[in-house]
C-alpha cells in the first residue's frame, strides 16, 4: 500500500505536475493508493467550496482511509519524535509524525514532498517512494 501524502495530494488535485504527481498518476489503478483520515482532513481543509470539498471528497473516498487515532498510535508517534530528536532532529509537525509513525507501524510506503519525512527515511526505516 502507498499512503499519499497531503503535500501531494493538494498539487494533484490543484493539478499540479511534478515528479510526485506524475509518479501518483502511474500509480493509480495499478497499486494500492491509501491515506489516512488526517491527511483526507489536511487536504479538504485546503479547499476554498462547499462544491470543492464535496468533489475532491468524492474523488479521495475511492481510495482506501485509514483512522489512526488511539493513545498507543500517540504513544508510539511520540517515540519515534523523542528517538529523532536524540538523534539531532527536530520534526517541524506533529502531523508528520504520525504519519510517518503510522506507515512504519503498518509496512506502508509513503509517497511526499515534504523534508519533515527524511530523518523517518533514514534513521527509522520509513520507505519512500521516490520519482
Amino acid at each position: 500500500m502507498i499512503i499519499v501524502d497531503s503535500t501531494v495530494w493538494v498539487d494533484y488535485v490543484n493539478g499540479k505536475s511534478n515528479e510526485e504527481t506524475r509518479l501518483l498518476e502511474s500509480r493509480i489503478g495499478r497499486e494500492e493508493i491509501g491515506l489516512i483520515d488526517l491527511i483526507f482532513c489536511e487536504v479538504l481543509q485546503g479547499l476554498r467550496s462547499q462544491r470543492e470539498i464535496e468533489e475532491v471528497k468524492s474523488e479521495l473516498l475511492e481510495f482506501s482511509i485509514f483512522a489512526t487515532g488511539g493513545t498507543e498510535m500517540a504513544v508510539e508517534t511520540a517515540v519515534n519524535y523523542q528517538k529523532l530528536r536524540a538523534k539531532g532532529f527536530t520534526v517541524r509537525k506533529t502531523i508528520d509524525c504520525w504519519i510517518a509513525t503510522f506507515c512504519l507501524r503498518e509496512g506502508h510506503e509513503l509517497l511526499h514532498r515534504d523534508r519533515d519525512f527524511d530523518p523517518f527515511e533514514s534513521e527509522l526505516g520509513l520507505y519512500v517512494i521516490r520519482a
